[in-house]
């Protein structure tokens, strides 16, 4: 059932991403190989200007085992893994890097860094999560959010993940995302909490007047599948061609995207928006194609 399709990172980053060229970004805990692969390829499409931020003797080892010429790129040697982290909020904090990219580092480690106030990189939303789901190189992207940050989210944190997937949409070219909130259900139960949440956010998105399509709750057959949504009678602008789904908690939309990769060999690119700076935290099991996709979702989600 394990799918050994090859992942191919989608066009629909790659030629947003092109349009901002050789971003400085911060490789925090550099020295492993599959890190060091991704900056590769980042480089090679012109995305980042990597600063690499670890072990001094590990990263060249990886560069030179690669054939990677960074004599040009400026190394800050720290072999301390907690230390790494700080450096690259700290350089974030000064402008002096866009992105913050996860290398070989524990990913608590890292946005623990991230969040501190002494660093000033939190902006006006909650900081929440992205994954930009394809196929195909060509493939329209399916939006999952959020998978990987926020646990248990309520209604105000789920309206902060709304906006910021509603901002990243604008950003890859859907002006009008259609946004799935996804329950178990697509009726509104007392018994099911998601449901009576992706009510209570459908009613607020139209009060807010956002620019998205959003309706809730809806569950995933009726919300990708326009056959499921005619069969259940369930008319709306997004019921069978949703653009995204606001996932209820972590569980669901990490499980969902997981079965996507390893059944479907899906691209997953992965960022951390709402901040001053996206963040790249992808699994360190991930491949170098769906790091190097991450380093363009955060490069499309620049606000620069």
């Amino acid at each position: 059932m394990l799918s050994d399709k090859e992942i191919i990172c989608p066009n629909n980053l790659l030629d947003v991403a092109h349009k901002k060229k050789a971003v400085p970004a911060g490789i925090v805990n550099a020295g492993k190989m599959l890190p060091m692969l991704s900056v590769v390829d980042a480089v090679k499409e012109n995305l980042i200007t990597p600063i690499l931020i670890g072990d001094k003797n590990e990263i060249q080892k990886c560069a030179d085992e690669l054939k990677f010429d960074i004599s040009n790129y400026e190394i800050i040697h720290e072999p301390d893994e907690n230390t790494t982290a700080k450096i690259a909020a700290k350089l974030a904090s000064k402008d002096k890097i866009k992105i913050i990219v996860k290398g070989h580092i524990h990913t608590d480690v890292l946005m623990k860094e991230v969040i501190k106030k002494e660093y000033s990189l939190l902006g006006k939303t909650r900081l929440s999560h992205i994954w930009h789901m394809t196929l195909e190189k060509d493939d329209n992207p399916l939006i999952i959010t959020d998978g990987a940050l926020n646990v248990s989210p309520n209604v105000k944190t789920k309206m902060h993940i709304l906006k910021n997937a509603i901002n990243f949409c604008q950003r890859i070219g859907v002006k009008r995302p259609k946004i799935s909130v996804l329950s178990a259900t697509e009726e509104v139960l007392d018994s099911v909490q998601s449901s009576l949440d992706a009510k209570e956010i459908t009613d607020l998105a139209k009060k807010e007047n956002l620019t998205a399509d959003v309706f809730g709750p809806l569950a995933f057959d009726n919300s990708v599948s326009k056959k499921s949504a005619v069969v259940k009678g369930i008319k709306n602008t997004v019921a069978g061609q949703a653009d995204v789904l606001l996932v209820p908690n972590v569980e669901a939309g990490n499980a969902l995207v997981k079965i996507m990769i390893y059944f479907m060999g899906a691209c997953a690119a992965g960022v951390v928006v709402g901040g001053k700076v996206p963040v790249v935290i992808t699994s360190r099991s991930d491949e170098a194609t769906t790091r190097m996709a991450s380093i363009a979702a955060a490069v499309v989600a620049l606000d620069k």
